[in-house]
């Protein structure tokens, strides 16, 4: 760190003349969003440097010089002439070198016009520590308003914050933060909207040294924010992978595609909270309870080939594992070990996650059987017995790794009496130099086996305490793997024939919806008349408004006949009785009429029944009952969903959801992860029903939602799925 700034060139007459001059020699593809002057500055001026010990300023100064930033530094109040030896300077019009970061650690009220000073001074990046925005209230929002304004004003200049923790940047030695300690460096990046979490994280990383290449605290995000972050780092060459921590996300359609981007060829773990959004109990239809906020990010999550892990260890245990650069190359995995109770934990782990146990080839068990005691388990997991010596464990290891249907390993140490834990340990570091297959180790225990654990540490060897812990991180990494191969398949074009052409379809939705005034419902008929129009079979629907046009319509179409409630405020029919099935005279219609309308406007006097609908009675014995919908997200857009319909529909929760555009192996790959699939596809000598028809329906359903914006939810249900074909029995349509 330079105490003294070197004099600008003499060409260089103001500072935003120097700052252009400094930025041609920069990086011109991470230039696109100048983020090279905040993570890779040559200079930086802490705006509100303190000597007052404790304070943010006082801290972040001391920590630019703790971590041995190279670069100059300046610090910037009107209080001192000095601080902790640096000369101190009134304000950032006094600078007289070029800047290219400033921390801001100002009063909130101060940094609006601090901002403006830097970018009338030519400073394009910016950390703004200072909390008291819009995380306080309404007077904190418009403050922060009044700050992106300013922010905008000057091209170029991007901001991290405010109300954040602050960065670092280990390989540059850059801790411009009021964090305490610098990570060593590494090739994780951390990217977290909790300034507690990252204190934690950093605390954690250097006690395990664990490194990383980048460490933010993004705030309040009100200019760089995670997309913007990952598409930067994805460009890092020292970033091989990117751990989230997110609460919320405002730029769902940057998020998705720089996450996608990234995950084709290096992961992203990422952790989601809040996770039990009030909102979804309001939701005005079986989609929008069922794709709750929660369920939406988990679709994106997965759509972007972002493996999402549930609880907060897992981000530390990932970042361990991701750290150690392992290549997770297949699932198959081998256990050893020398105690049967926690091989069995393992594999059960491992079953319970999706994985698979690898099958030892028979030369791999007759090696086994040559070096190992008669009462070894003879297969996977390989129990080596307790009193297993350093020599006994590194030759199972090193045979086992050899096997061609293993793709990884997991040892696993019990410390019994016998056993040595740090010459066991040594030997899987010796395996692990001649291996390329990733190696796990759960070295269970505390005093006895605290020297092993920090001999595997050392030798970048993923330790943990327990074995399903390295079950759970080895299946996040072989996630990783799966949703790359689907990132990287090409789909094949989907071509749909529709009765009419778009202008007309949307022509149909628009004359549906326009002449609402009061209620955001579509009736079940409208609802169908979109539908149709976009290829989609329905039960030919008619609206009887009086039990003498409920009869005639019943004799005209034929028995036996289903009644319905007709209400644009009834969402759900069956919570008001409102549906009478098998009906088989005129007789029975006229009954069902009278009953339906009683039922309707006792249950529900504040809503309007217009009459009940009349249609045929499916009679399709091997037929399916399905859910599909649409729920448009505020934050991702629109959503797709699949699921067991008809009335448990919201009971059992089996339901897919995935982003459109949709292409046929998605759709098909909705269905495939739903637990009745069996049941479509043909289950114990029952034939199963045309998936395809499904498929065909999912993908209209997309196309529906993505022309016509004004649909907020939509539900056919149940869609009834039989051998040759589909068809909406019921539908309802929310416009937004």
């Amino acid at each position: 760190m330079n105490r003294n700034a070197q004099q600008l060139p003499e060409q260089a007459t103001t500072l935003r003349d120097a700052a252009l001059l400094f930025s041609f020699d920069q990086d011109t593809s991470m230039n696109a969003h100048n983020l090279d002057k905040i993570f890779r500055p040559r200079s930086v001026a802490v705006i509100g440097a303190s000597s007052r010990i404790g304070s943010v300023g006082n801290t972040v100064l001391r920590n630019l010089v703790d971590g041995q930033f190279s670069g100059d530094v300046y610090p910037v109040n009107p209080k001192y002439k000095f601080v902790e030896d640096f000369q101190c300077f009134g304000s950032v019009k006094e600078l007289t070198n070029a800047i290219d970061l400033a921390v801001v650690c100002t009063p909130a009220p101060t940094v609006c016009s601090v901002v403006r000073e830097c970018g009338e001074a030519g400073i394009l990046g910016l950390v703004i520590i200072t909390a008291g925005f819009r995380e306080t209230g309404e007077a904190g929002r418009r403050m922060e308003s009044d700050l992106a304004v300013v922010a905008k004003s000057f091209p170029g200049m991007r901001v991290i914050g405010p109300n954040c923790l602050g960065i670092l940047s280990p390989h540059q030695h850059l801790n411009a933060s009021f964090a305490a300690d610098m990570p060593p460096a590494g090739n994780v990046a951390f990217i977290s909207q909790s300034g507690a979490l990252c204190t934690a994280m950093l605390d954690w990383a250097i006690t395990e040294n664990v490194g990383f290449s980048q460490f933010v605290s993004v705030g309040n995000a009100m200019d760089i924010t995670m997309a913007n972050l990952i598409e930067y780092f994805a460009d890092d060459g020292h970033t091989d992978a990117i751990i989230l921590y997110i609460e919320s996300l405002t730029d769902a359609r940057n998020f998705m595609s720089a996450a996608r981007d990234f995950t084709k060829t290096k992961p992203i773990l990422a952790y989601k909270s809040g996770r039990f959004e009030q909102s979804a109990q309001a939701a005005a239809s079986h989609t929008g309870a069922m794709a709750g906020v929660d369920a939406v990010y988990e679709a994106a999550f997965a759509r972007a080939g972002i493996v999402r892990v549930f609880k907060i260890e897992d981000l530390f245990d990932g970042a361990e594992y991701l750290a150690r650069k392992p290549q997770t190359r297949g699932e198959r995995l081998a256990i050893v070990t020398n105690a049967g109770g926690p091989g069995v934990m393992a594999t059960d782990a491992l079953l319970t996650h999706g994985g698979q146990l690898a099958a030892l080839s028979p030369e791999t068990t007759e090696t086994l059987n040559v070096q190992l005691p008669a009462t070894w388990s003879h297969c996977n997991p390989v129990d080596v017995i307790g009193d297993a010596t350093p020599e006994r464990f590194a030759f199972a290891i090193n045979a086992v790794l050899r096997d061609p249907n293993v793709d990884a390993l997991l040892v696993i140490l019990s410390p019994q009496s016998m056993t040595e834990p740090s010459g066991v340990a040594e030997a899987v570091f010796e395996a692990s130099e001649y291996s390329s297959k990733p190696i796990l180790a759960s070295w269970m225990g505390g005093r006895r086996v605290a020297e092993g654990v920090e001999l595997l540490t050392a030798g970048g060897i993923p330790t943990y305490s327990t074995p399903e812990k390295c079950v759970r991180v080895f299946m996040h990494l072989v996630q990783h793997e799966q949703n790359r191969e689907t990132l990287l398949e090409t789909p094949h074009e989907v071509l749909l024939d529709f009765p009419m052409d778009c202008e007309a379809r949307k022509r149909i939705v628009a004359s549906s919806t326009t002449s609402l005034i009061e209620s955001s419902y579509l009736s079940e008929d409208e609802s169908k008349s979109i539908l149709e129009a976009y290829g989609i079979a329905t039960t030919h629907t008619e609206v009887a408004r009086s039990k003498q046009a409920a009869v005639e319509i019943a004799d005209r179409l034929g028995y036996p006949i289903v009644a319905k409630v007709h209400s644009r405020q009834i969402t759900h029919k069956t919570d008001v009785h409102g549906v009478e099935l098998n009906l088989q005279n005129a007789k029975e219609v006229a009954a069902a009429y009278d009953a339906i309308i009683q039922r309707a406007e006792q249950q529900r006097p504040d809503a309007e029944i217009e009459g009940i609908t009349v249609q045929p009675m499916l009679a399709k014995p091997l037929a399916r009952e399905l859910i599909v919908g649409a729920k448009r997200d505020p934050v991702f857009g629109p959503v797709i969903l699949a699921g067991a319909g008809g009335i448990t529909a919201e009971l059992y929760h089996d339901r897919a959801l995935q982003l459109p555009p949709l292409n046929k192996r998605l759709a098909r790959r909705m269905l495939q992860s739903l637990k009745i699939y069996p049941l479509l596809s043909g289950f114990r000598g029952r034939r199963g029903v045309d998936v395809d028809a499904v498929v065909d329906v999912l993908l209209r359903v997309a196309t529906l939602v993505l022309e016509c914006p004004q649909i907020a939810e939509l539900d056919i249900n149940p869609l009834l799925v039989h051998e040759r074909g589909a068809i909406a029995v019921d539908a309802r349509i929310v416009v937004g």
